[in-house]
């Protein structure tokens, strides 16, 4: 399993609680190859991808991130290519799975580089407060978040090879 970058901060307590409620919620969904908490990090691994693929949720920077992280490049083009052919934005995408899911509120951002552990990263921030973080509504929040990326990836390059082979 690829490992990813160092978080620039602690996690609070709190955070633990989130991961596990995610992760419950995520394995329930049973749309990913498996879930496990790794290294104070939720990994989902994407199921059906050409090569391996990561979901993950962390914190960062004093923030809860939802991310697909990968360390193949042709992965990465695959999607950039599928989104520059169909003239789609990434966040509308990710925005129109999730509203398919029950979510209302604002477009998610999304962030996309290749890591200082040369993992290609998409990532979202998520609004959740500090001391929100172990209630119901956060983990919920989160996530749909997370299966909104799930869904919107698997429909982008490789990300659904077993399927998408005529």
């Amino acid at each position: 399993m690829p490992q990813s970058g160092s978080t620039s901060s602690t996690a609070p307590a709190a955070f633990a609680t989130l991961l596990e409620n995610v992760r419950q919620k995520a394995k329930a969904a049973g749309v990913f190859a498996n879930c496990e908490i790794v290294d104070g990090r939720l990994d989902c691994q994407a199921d059906g991808s050409a090569e391996d693929a990561w979901y993950r949720v962390r914190w960062d920077g004093g923030k809860v991130w939802v991310s697909l992280e990968m360390a193949d490049r042709w992965q990465s083009e695959s999607i950039e290519a599928d989104l520059v052919h169909s003239g789609d934005k990434l966040d509308e995408l990710i925005e129109e799975e999730m509203v398919d899911l029950g979510y209302e509120g604002p477009r998610p951002t999304f962030e996309h580089f290749r890591s200082d552990d040369m993992l290609f990263t998409f990532r979202s921030p998520t609004n959740i407060p500090v001391e929100a973080l172990d209630s119901t509504n956060s983990s919920d929040a989160v996530a749909l978040l997370l299966l909104g990326y799930e869904a919107c990836f698997r429909q982008l390059g490789d990300m659904d090879a077993e399927n998408g082979e005529d």
